[in-house]
């Protein structure tokens, strides 16, 4: 776990080290948009990282060894595999935070007075983490609970894998003492962060002495978020007009052809087609789960007294674990994936959400406003929502693709989707023992799921047209506009 956690550590800071040599020298202009790469780490599954990292540099290279867990060289490659996605998603959520650290006065003072640029951004980075601190202690027990998958392909004996075996072998006294070891980790955890938090903002946070974390400008709207939506969506369409069950035992593994653009699998079936035609039930399904989350995670994260407790139980339960205890109360069917996946996934922005709220509580212009006779459900919806919405929504884009692969996670351990349904998770996990042979057959449904996660982090800012397109639209609707001003003269 320490290595995991130092991976991630380097991760984060690899993301955010741009925008704090630009926000400690006043250049933050000069910062644009960027982000592609640290979404696409994000998007990526443990599991697939796992499986590249094992069979590249264990086994073929020999770098490192691939299984077993005897030694520090052995916890390289898992901890790379756990740390760099969750690395890229929280150097993700503070570096959409750090310009409102750089725009608040005592940053404008600092540079003004000419202290150090290098002291200017350590003090950025204080007031920025202890909005993230809730989420890097979910972190903490996702790294013991939820690398199941990882500790499968590595041959790690670890707490989550020992409790998921117990549920699945219905051996009850190993499985109530996994998950109440996992809900005691949780809550310590989530303890520990409040409690530094508390530390790093001080007594601003009691005095109501602090600035809103809200950007200086919205982000500007672009229009890369349509080039990565029409090659996803072409794709898709391409996808569709091929047969996703047509077998071919004379095309098994096939590599990359014009008859086959994204090769074959282990059945001779398109991958290209699969992944069309799965397309439809992954997004639809996992754009739903995220909504849902979203809406329920600010819901109870606007009551901390209420979902405080209910974070740190909620987030010791895997995603698996959890689908297959719903699979025990509910049955497996078609549903069951999607229910166990909403009932954890909402869980970090409910963090997230408490976490921002409490600082945006402690702000001047809140006081001010409660000054002026402002009750509390004016304060929520014109001072506190504004602030907390943005960011979290930003969150949840940010976890649509890992959403997706939670719910194939449980479809590939029997409960929900099945084969031959050509969902995406359910391709990475079919194809996954083939990697080596055909390495295209993994990377194609990784890849949509990577440019989902882009996409996702592109479309946050908002779409803009292309410029020839927008400045049409803009003429005619003056054009309308004055259409309409004649119109309205008299004669």
């Amino acid at each position: 776990m320490a290595v995991a956690l130092m991976v991630a550590a380097v991760t984060a800071a690899a993301i955010t080290s741009r925008t704090l040599w630009l926000g400690s020298r006043r250049r933050l202009d000069e910062r644009g948009g960027g982000g592609g790469a640290s979404a696409v780490l994000a998007a990526l599954p443990e599991f697939l990282t796992a499986s590249v990292l094992a069979a590249v540099v264990g086994v073929q290279l020999g770098w490192l060894p691939a299984l077993g867990w005897y030694g520090p060289q052995w916890t390289v490659l898992p901890a790379l595999a756990l740390g760099l996605p969750a690395g890229a998603l929280l150097g993700r959520m503070l570096d959409d935070m750090l310009p409102g650290a750089f725009a608040e006065p005592w940053a404008l003072a600092s540079a003004a007075r000419g202290v150090p640029a290098r002291s200017i951004a350590r003090q950025a980075l204080r007031r920025c983490v202890p909005g993230l601190l809730p989420n890097i202690g979910l972190f903490v027990v996702g790294l013991t609970g939820g690398a199941v998958a990882v500790e499968q392909i590595f041959d790690i004996p670890g707490l989550g894998r020992t409790t998921l075996q117990a549920a699945i072998a219905q051996d009850l006294p190993v499985l109530q003492a996994g998950t109440l070891a996992l809900v005691l980790l949780a809550a310590a955890a989530g303890a520990l962060a409040r409690l530094a938090a508390r530390l790093l903002i001080g007594p601003a946070l009691r005095d109501g002495a602090l600035q809103s974390l809200h950007r200086p400008t919205p982000p500007a709207p672009r229009a890369t978020p349509l080039l990565y939506g029409a090659v996803l969506l072409g794709g898709i369409a391409t996808g569709l007009t091929r047969d996703p069950l047509a077998l071919d035992t004379g095309a098994k593994l096939q590599s990359p052809s014009w008859t086959h653009p994204f090769g074959t699998d282990a059945l001779g079936r398109d991958v290209l087609a699969r992944i069309g035609h799965g397309a439809f039930g992954t997004l639809t399904l996992a754009v739903a789960i995220s909504a849902a989350a979203l809406l329920t995670g600010v819901a109870l994260g606007l009551l901390p007294r209420l979902s405080g407790p209910l974070v740190d139980t909620v987030n010791a339960v895997p995603p698996v674990l959890a689908g297959l205890l719903t699979a025990g109360v509910a049955g497996s069917g078609a549903a069951t994936p999607a229910l166990a996946v909403a009932v954890v996934a909402w869980a970090p922005l409910a963090a997230h959400t408490t976490a921002l709220l409490e600082q945006e509580r402690a702000t001047t212009h809140v006081a001010a406003t409660k000054g002026l006779g402002a009750d509390r459900w004016y304060l929520l919806r014109h001072e506190l929502l504004p602030a907390v919405l943005p960011p979290v929504t930003r969150h949840a884009l940010l976890r649509l693709p890992a959403v997706a692969l939670a719910l194939t996670a449980l479809g590939f351990l029997g409960i929900g989707t099945q084969p031959p349904d050509p969902e995406w998770g359910l391709l990475l996990a079919e194809n996954q023992p083939y990697v080596e042979r055909a390495p295209w057959a993994v990377l194609a449904p990784a890849a949509a799921l990577a440019l989902l996660g882009v996409l996702a982090v592109k479309s946050a800012g908002g779409v803009r047209l292309p410029h020839r397109l927008a400045a049409v639209t803009v003429r005619q609707q003056k054009h309308a506009t004055a259409g309409a001003t004649t119109v309205g003269k008299p004669g």
